[in-house]
């Protein structure tokens, strides 16, 4: 099956800019402790939701650079990518991790059989008739309480922009800007229920906000414990008061 317009313009872009957008982001979080912090709850969210076995995708993983935390952090992780030459170079810069050429738009992975996905900086190039899609394909490869964490520009409306030229480099590459009230809403469409907003202000270079989305695929809870996104036990039964006059 061809692969839509989109996807093929996205995947030649990168691979024309992949060496130069490598030098100049080889560790983006490492001035961004807002995100490392984001990441350390993902982390945490997994864990708590019991789904640290299986792997943890990082999906648009570039670089690798934050396919690397997440394993650093104790989580088995593969990164994908739709750009062969960055996954030839994730692999090059982390030679102990896994990275797959492969689409979020069709993840080829059985049902439920993730602990978490994150997606840094990714969903942005995903037109937007094609998010309900890739949030639904979301839910279907999660395992019931799995999070995800989204990552991207945001600004006070929706928005689009096509870019002819980077580095140098003729490319042909949209992007997608949309408020967080518009992702969360794809997200909760999509079966899956919010855990967080944040929304960062624009620093050093930035021109436009950074919004960061914690999401869970619902799971069934019968102890009625504490779950993110869920409720929490029932109350006791009080003793029945004494009467008063």
């Amino acid at each position: 099956m061809r692969a839509p317009d989109f996807l093929q313009s996205t995947q030649s872009s990168y691979d024309a800019i992949a060496e130069a957008y490598a030098a100049e982001h080889p560790d983006s979080l490492a001035g961004r402790p807002l995100e490392r912090a984001l990441l350390t709850t993902f982390v945490e969210l997994v864990r708590a939701a019991g789904t640290a076995g299986p792997p943890v995708a990082d999906v648009g993983s570039g670089p690798g650079y934050v396919t690397a935390r997440l394993h650093e952090a104790g989580l088995p992780v593969f990164g994908v990518d739709t750009s062969p030459r960055m996954v030839a170079l994730a692999r090059r810069a982390h030679p102990e991790l896994r990275f797959h050429v492969g689409s979020m738009t069709a993840l080829d992975l059985p049902e439920e059989t993730l602990g978490g996905i994150v997606a840094l900086y990714s969903i942005i190039h995903v037109p937007d008739d094609h998010l309900p899609s890739v949030f639904a394909g979301f839910r279907r490869v999660l395992l019931p309480g799995a999070p995800v964490l989204l990552g991207f520009q945001s600004g006070d409306e929706d928005g689009h922009q096509h870019l002819a030229e980077r580095y140098g480099r003729k490319i042909s590459l949209d992007y997608y800007w949309r408020t967080p009230d518009t992702v969360a809403a794809h997200l909760e469409a999509a079966g899956l229920e919010m855990y967080a907003r944040v929304l960062r202000a624009p620093q050093g270079e930035e021109r436009m906000p950074r919004a960061f989305l914690l999401a869970r695929r619902p799971a069934p809870d019968p102890s009625g414990a504490f779950r993110p996104g869920g409720r929490g036990p029932a109350e006791p039964p009080q003793p029945p008061r004494p009467a008063g006059r």
